[in-house]
């Protein structure tokens, strides 16, 4: 008879404890434990069920709690990528700012550049005038008109030149086709193959751009020029 008393409060034991305490998280954790003391008490759970009952309410505890955690990592990292985004997002404009400024002022040196080459297509006629009044005054004896025009001259040319006019006069030097146009050639094996013999007409440039070749005449029939001196 005893043991099936025993038996028989058994099942009512395990459905008090799977109720109450089953479902139980961390937010009933206490009323749970409440509600199991009380359930010892008055003989409706036996110790070993309160202690699975106990067990189990800090379980959900520390399954709560690890909840909690996983949420703030995750809102964490929420705030450092967006702090990453932000920074890349001012890193790659400060890139932009960078080639802007840098594109802005190749355009402002460019049309500098356009502005003086404007400026000295229109002056080379004239230096080529003095040019050929110093030829006439030298072959003629009239040595007042020289000076006076060869200071003219040499004064016109150092005033381009401050603008950053360079004078292409390669008379002795190696034919270079991007700066000089060869209009003749003289035989001259005394010199190598395809120096410049004379010039004509000096050319004229800016930086690197040719704003007028000079117009030369190259040596024929000498040696091969070495390849160092190319």
């Amino acid at each position: 008879m005893a043991e099936h008393k025993t038996q028989s409060a058994a099942t009512p034991q395990n459905d008090t404890v799977d109720a109450p305490f089953g479902a139980s998280t961390a937010k009933n954790a206490d009323e749970v434990a409440k509600s199991a003391e009380a359930a010892v008490e008055s003989g409706d759970i036996s110790a070993e069920d309160l202690a699975e009952a106990v067990i189990e309410a800090e379980a959900a505890a520390i399954v709560d709690e690890s909840l909690d955690a996983v949420e703030a990592d995750a809102q964490s990292a929420d705030s450092m990528r967006e702090a990453a985004e932000w920074k890349d997002k001012y890193i790659r404009l400060h890139a932009e700012w960078d080639t802007y400024r840098r594109r802005t002022k190749e355009q402002q040196e460019i049309q500098k550049a356009l502005a003086a080459e404007k400026l000295v297509t229109s002056l080379i006629p004239v230096i080529d005038d003095l040019e050929r009044s110093i030829d006439y005054a030298e072959k003629n004896g009239e040595v007042g008109l020289l000076d006076g025009v060869r200071a003219v001259l040499t004064k016109f040319v150092n005033t381009l030149e401050k603008d950053g006019v360079e004078v292409i006069d390669p008379k002795g030097q190696p034919f270079e086709a991007l700066e000089a146009q060869a209009v003749g050639t003289v035989d001259d094996p005394s010199q190598p193959d395809e120096t410049v013999n004379d010039v004509y007409q000096r050319g004229y440039k800016i930086g690197a751009k040719v704003l007028r070749p000079a117009m030369v005449t190259v040596t024929t029939g000498g040696p091969k020029r070495p390849k160092e001196d190319e």
